[in-house]
């Protein structure tokens, strides 16, 4: 993979905020979110369950990644610097049994998606709350975004609230609708076949 590339199919903007901006009604509706009562909550087939609050979550060891941002319709933004916990570091926390193969997002948006346990455990997959050194707008999925780099953004989920290590796969939201499942935005694997 060359870094001074993008995927096929994929053209430079120059800020995710642009986007939003000059295409709200493609933006989902920014949910209202209370740091001081808001819990993620991390279950399923783990051994040591979590429901972390905000403070938890900014006393976890953090860990800076810069990657460019691809949507699957056809923009993606260069050099983005999110700060945030590694995914790795909350698996390690709950310790998944054996046969926790998948792991299911739930948004408070009631979004989700899902993504196998082993491609969300490299260095550059986030859960993310800044962006380019400022904490991460709601208009972005703050206050907590996954951030997985080599998918389609419809897999790096916005205002994640739960997440679910599970045995077996659960289609998300678009992939029930038709987008891949495996959203490898380096083979154009836009939607399903």
């Amino acid at each position: 993979m060359n870094p001074d590339k993008l995927p096929p199919g994929q053209h430079e903007i120059s800020h995710i905020l642009k986007w939003n901006l000059e295409h709200p009604g493609i933006t989902r509706q920014n949910p209202k979110i209370d740091l001081d009562t808001w819990r993620l909550t991390v279950d399923g087939d783990v051994q040591n369950p979590q429901q972390l609050t905000w403070q938890d979550i900014l006393a976890l060891p953090a860990a800076q990644s810069t990657s460019d941002f691809h949507c699957v319709e056809g923009w993606s933004v260069r050099n983005c610097n999110w700060y945030g916990v590694r995914f790795i570091t909350l698996a390690q926390m709950v310790t998944p049994k054996e046969n926790a193969q998948d792991v299911f997002f739930k948004c408070r948006d009631d979004y989700t998606t899902s993504l196998a346990l082993k491609e969300l455990l490299p260095d550059d997959v986030l859960l993310a709350y800044q962006l380019d050194g400022q904490p991460l707008a709601v208009s972005l999925g703050g206050p907590l975004r996954l951030v997985v780099p080599q998918k389609f953004a419809y897999k790096s989920a916005m205002w994640v609230e739960r997440i679910t290590f599970a045995r077996t796969k659960e289609l998300g939201y678009w992939e029930k609708r038709g987008y891949s499942d495996t959203a490898d935005a380096w083979q154009d694997d836009r939607f399903a076949r």
